[in-house]
């Protein structure tokens, strides 16, 4: 059997925007989620969606567990095997590095939501918020936070 539980019913929307800059030391996982927890509740919305989105191409965003950092350590070794850095791509203007980045953005994403309810973000126990580096040097990211509610 399933229970569906009401949170919250409104009929006023409001919505907040901002840019959050990340900057990132490489290949790695970089957590956001103290950033987007605190946009949220200075939105002052209680309950609603946060739009989480990255504007680049080889860097991406994902949920992840946010306890054990061999978790991310193992992804990033998964993630070598499915799109090595020096395997014969034919876009490799920008270095070796590159193609595999826009490959490892299509396997995670560019954007993620997230329930808002009671002015936090309804994450599980364990899950956190990471923007992902792909490229093989540091660079400065931009997410775009987008909450709408009430």
């Amino acid at each position: 059997m399933r229970r569906i539980e009401r949170i919250a019913e409104g009929a006023v929307t409001r919505q907040a925007t901002g840019r959050l800059t990340v900057t990132t030391q490489g290949p790695g996982f970089t957590e956001i989620t103290a950033d987007a927890a605190a946009f949220v509740r200075e939105s002052g919305l209680a309950h609603g969606l946060l739009t989480v989105f990255c504007r680049h191409t080889s860097a991406s965003l994902t949920i992840q567990e946010n306890a054990d950092p061999d978790v991310r350590t193992d992804l990033l070794t998964a993630l070598d095997r499915l799109a090595p850095r020096h395997a014969a791509y034919v876009h490799d203007a920008e270095g070796p590095d590159d193609m595999p980045g826009h490959i490892r953005t299509m396997l995670t994403d560019a954007s993620l939501a997230v329930p808002v309810a009671e002015g936090r973000l309804v994450l599980g126990t364990w899950q956190g918020l990471y923007l992902v580096e792909h490229r093989d040097r540091a660079h400065r990211r931009e997410v775009i936070l987008h909450c709408l509610g009430a």
